[in-house]
């Protein structure tokens, strides 16, 4: 029996072709950017996860969570992230 291999990008685009899935992935979309961009900013600085915390005054189940997008944060708890990662915080109403 052979393996049928699909990348995420195949999988991703063909599940948006479901509108109800659509709807729900861009409701979705500002938070996963929004992590995108900590996990980026966190590795371009050699930082671990622990380190990050330790900045943040956190524990690193709190950035291990965040960065999985299983907790939803607070745009104080957020604020401080970018603070440690040297960065600020811009949020945008569209």
């Amino acid at each position: 029996m052979s393996k049928v291999s699909i990348s995420f990008d195949e999988m991703k685009n063909d599940l948006l072709k479901d509108n109800e899935f659509k709807l729900e992935y861009e409701k979705l979309k500002p938070r996963y950017e929004a992590i995108e961009q900590i996990i980026k900013a966190r590795k371009e600085q050699n930082m671990t996860q622990a380190e990050l915390a330790k900045r943040v005054g956190t524990q690193k189940s709190n950035i291990s969570r965040l960065e999985s997008g299983n907790y939803n944060p607070s745009l104080d708890f957020l604020t401080k992230v970018s603070e440690a990662l040297g960065k600020s915080l811009s949020v945008q109403l569209r």
